[in-house]
């Protein structure tokens, strides 16, 4: 299994360092462009929410990202040096109530977009899997 790690200080303008991260991931291992899109946007959701809300936009703690690829799959850990989240019943963003909410979509767009997502370590590691046909 081969693994690539980095980290990045938790500022909004370091998601550009993952988009190309992933984008140099999908040429070095011909990642298909149907899971790219899929890829991207919920490693980059998923990262976005380690730095708002797990690391609270501090500079000072970082956010790690981890990709694993095995034969059949690729695997994104994500982990932030926040406090954590119940992340057993995040709110519905489909629901009438929450439509016109600016935020609260990333949770459902991981989850919609990866075949499997695991919380851990109290929500401060999320896995995203993404198989291989």
């Amino acid at each position: 299994m081969e693994s690539i790690n980095i980290q990045i200080p938790s500022l909004i303008e370091n998601i550009r360092i993952i988009e190309s991260f992933i984008d140099n991931v999908k040429d070095l291992y011909n990642i298909d462009d149907d899971i790219y899109g899929n890829i991207m946007i919920a490693v980059t959701e998923s990262v976005n929410n380690a730095i708002k809300h797990g690391n609270k936009e501090d500079k000072n703690k970082n956010v790690n990202l981890s990709l694993h690829l095995r034969e059949n799959l690729v695997k994104f850990i994500i982990e932030d040096q926040g406090n954590g989240f119940d992340f057993s019943s995040p709110p519905d963003p489909t629901l009438p109530e929450n439509i016109d909410k600016p935020g609260g979509r990333g949770i459902f767009l991981m989850k919609n977009l990866s075949d499997e997502v695991h919380f851990l370590n109290n929500g401060r590691t999320v896995e995203l899997i993404f198989y291989f046909n």
